[in-house]
């Protein structure tokens, strides 16, 4: 790597904190200097050294059509020439609503806010107003944006409400989330009948996307329901990251299960920050100015981000698109799998939709505990194999990949082709 990135990194850690807006770009986990990007074009981005990189992040997941599709574009560049923001409604809006409301069945009505970790933070809100309720349940190794009530760690019990896993959060919220087995159907079922009465929601990723990715089972989800409806809780997909990336309905239609209450971000907006949270008429009209449960947003359904959504949302309708996008992914999967086993070298993969994981041990992961078990090391090694071959993956071993519609089949079997190499070696 030539110095332009390191030179980028170094004036950027004088005045932000880590050198990075957000921890994971920081390339601490994997070590080295992140990239400086300084454009994107379809598959492709180029860094500040001019390095040209196959891109597996996609800006973590909100490109499922590439870089700078030019439908997208247009629309941002046609609304931000009316204007940029204006604090009143305006009709995009409603157009964004009325389509999301079409798209997804479980939605009365939605509230368009500005990032993921506002829909979540607020969906909370209004289940905890709703039904009057305290507790939470969440599940070790989901994340759900930075809100002070989620970044807890389980107690030294496997029912024991939480503590701050992060400096700032007061231990007297912290305790109102019980930490679950993701997929452990049977530590469900006793944190309800333990605590039922309490519960206010269940807020779950429908397919984990933030320690890397865990597809959960049918049993799991089908749990989740039959309890919540059970003892009058919440069930809260939180969709930031499946919501129209696994599948046209996201993931509640991918696997038939409808929740009560829906978080959407990412690819709602195109690249641009737009979030959603909505669901069941009879509890959105908590929400002030219709009820008691306050929340509010100067920027929320800004509309130059909107448009960036709607032109994105409109274009993954089209018929074929999943089926290809799947498809692609899998070609992905299947042909890191088969390199890897060609060369000896412990290693699995599987998809959702456009959604990936790659771990370095012999099966896939089917909960925190098992990520936990991936071979780290081996996976910064072929982070920076590959990085330098010029394939851009996600710059950690616990984060899902995606690949957009703009990757080619050739692309895909460029990076397999480089993997292939990288294992070789190994």
């Amino acid at each position: 790597m030539s110095n332009r990135n390191e030179q980028l990194f170094e004036r950027a850690q004088r005045h932000i904190p880590g050198g990075v807006n957000s921890p994971v770009r920081a390339f601490r986990s994997v070590g080295g200097a992140p990239r400086f990007f300084v454009e994107g074009r379809g598959p492709r981005v180029t860094d500040a050294d001019g390095r040209s990189y196959l891109d597996y992040v996609g800006s973590w997941g909100p490109l499922i059509l590439g870089h700078a599709h030019p439908e997208v574009v247009r629309a941002v560049q046609e609304t931000a020439a009316r204007g940029l923001s204006f604090g009143a409604p305006t009709e995009i809006e409603v157009d964004m609503a009325d389509l999301l409301c079409e798209l997804l069945p479980s939605l009365d009505m939605v509230r368009l806010v500005s990032s993921g970790t506002e829909a979540t933070m607020s969906a909370i809100r209004l289940a905890r107003g709703y039904t009057g309720r305290d507790a939470l349940i969440k599940f070790e190794g989901c994340y759900h944006g930075h809100s002070d009530s989620l970044l807890v760690k389980a107690g030294s019990g496997m029912l024991t409400f939480g503590n701050p896993d992060s400096g700032g959060v007061p231990a007297d919220l912290a305790q109102h989330t019980l930490v679950l087995a993701y997929n452990d159907v049977a530590q469900l079922e006793a944190a309800f009948a333990e605590h039922g009465e309490r519960i206010a929601a269940v807020i779950v990723e429908p397919v984990v996307g933030n320690m890397n990715l865990v597809a959960p089972t049918a049993e799991f989800l089908k749990a989740m329901r039959d309890l919540c409806t059970r003892n009058g809780s919440v069930l809260i997909f939180d969709e930031v990251m499946t919501g129209f990336r696994v599948g046209p309905q996201c993931a509640q239609g991918h696997y038939g299960i409808t929740p009560d209450l829906t978080t959407l971000g990412k690819v709602i907006g195109g690249g641009m920050p737009v979030g959603a949270f909505g669901g069941k008429r009879e509890i959105m009209e908590k929400i002030a100015p219709l009820g008691p449960v306050y929340q509010a947003g100067t920027l929320s359904g800004n509309p130059v981000a909107v448009a960036a959504g709607l032109a994105t949302l409109r274009l993954v309708q089209q018929p074929g698109f999943y089926a290809d996008l799947t498809r692609k992914t899998k070609a992905l999967c299947d042909g890191l799998t088969a390199a890897a086993a060609r060369h000896g070298v412990a290693f699995s993969a599987q998809s959702v939709g456009g959604m990936f994981g790659l771990y370095f041990r012999a099966a896939c992961p089917t909960s925190y505990a098992e990520v936990m078990t991936c071979d780290k090391d081996a996976f910064n090694r072929f982070f920076h194999a590959m990085l330098d071959a010029g394939h851009y993956f996600a710059p950690s071993a616990f984060e899902a990949g995606f690949v957009s519609a703009a990757h080619t089949d050739a692309d895909i079997a460029a990076t397999v082709a480089a993997a292939e190499a990288v294992f070789k070696a190994w």
